[in-house]
């Protein structure tokens, strides 16, 4: 294969995950890699508004990508719960247009979806495993998988667990946000520390996302397709990420945080107790599914 003989677009390409899809497509003499963002550009990013039906197409028409990977989403419960009509347009309704599009021209398309289609009850979730939502983050990310399929037969899902990664700002992770409780020793925090969480860095998933998508664009519908899920293994709950985190810190006196051991009476949002994911659709097609280890990441990055 020549020198970066094929593009790949990138949505949500802002974001955590986008940024490291991005960078890692950069690094693959393969491809050129086109990112589009709404409210965060830069002069790397193509301003691009997903719900704007006619914009879209104009952009992918232009474009021409060979494989699109689709990262954008609102990924927040909380702010999904609060803003559901939005929140449906973005997760369930843009997803199955881009796919339609790219079945248009012949590109590859991925969606990225979530373990939260799963209700907890029963892991390790297979990729044939029966989805069961327990909030509405998780039923518009169902919703989006299933126009996907609907519109795209030969598209790629892949379901992800909690991500964390180089950030813009801490909140832009459910893992990293945990710091800044952790260094705030004159704040009591309340921590979970009964559900059972896999931390998966957005360095691995942007490689397998780019391995798929090589194996994808040579063999558009007879390569890869359908579900798979990708997740890292280490078992943790919140509260043991921030007692990683004071280790890797220094921090000796943890008071401040407390470990919350039992379910909340009242929730905001529903969230499921373990929605571990199996790796063994992405093996049996010969993805590498290796995972960095979530301390020896995170010592790295806070040495830096």
């Amino acid at each position: 294969m020549s020198a970066r003989t094929n593009k790949i677009v990138v949505t949500g390409a802002s974001g955590l995950l986008g940024r490291q899809v991005m960078a890692e497509a950069e690094k693959r003499s393969e491809w050129t890699v086109v990112g589009t963002a709404l409210s965060r550009t830069s002069d790397k990013l193509q301003k691009l508004d997903l719900t704007n039906e006619q914009a879209v197409r104009d952009f992918l028409e232009r474009e021409k990508p060979q494989a699109i990977i689709h990262c954008a989403a609102e990924r927040r419960p909380e702010v999904a719960e609060r803003n559901q009509e939005a929140t449906e347009h973005l997760n369930a309704q843009v997803p199955g247009l881009l796919a339609q599009m790219a079945k248009q021209i012949n590109a590859f398309f991925v969606y990225i979806s979530t373990d939260y289609v799963f209700d907890g009850r029963n892991p390790p979730y297979h990729v044939d495993d029966k989805p069961n939502p327990l909030n509405f983050y998780g039923r518009t990310k169902l919703a989006g998988e299933k126009a996907v399929v609907e519109a795209n037969p030969d598209a790629v899902i892949l379901r992800v667990p909690i991500l964390y990664g180089r950030t813009e700002y801490l909140g832009e992770s459910a893992v990293n946000v945990l710091l800044g409780a952790v260094r705030d020793s004159g704040k009591q925090t309340k921590i979970d520390a009964l559900q059972a969480r896999f931390p998966t860095c957005v360095d691995d998933v942007a490689r397998v996302l780019l391995d798929i998508t090589s194996i994808g664009v040579r063999a558009v519908g007879k390569g890869v397709k359908g579900i798979y899920h990708f997740s890292a293994l280490e078992e943790m709950t919140k509260y043991d990420m921030c007692r990683v985190f004071a280790d890797i810190l220094g921090i000796a006196n943890t008071a401040h945080l407390v470990a919350v051991t039992e379910k909340p009476k009242v929730a905001d949002v529903s969230r499921p107790d373990n929605t571990q994911l199996s790796n063994a659709a992405l093996n049996d097609i010969g993805i590498n599914t290796r995972c960095m280890p979530f301390k020896q990441w995170w010592t790295k990055y806070l040495s830096e």
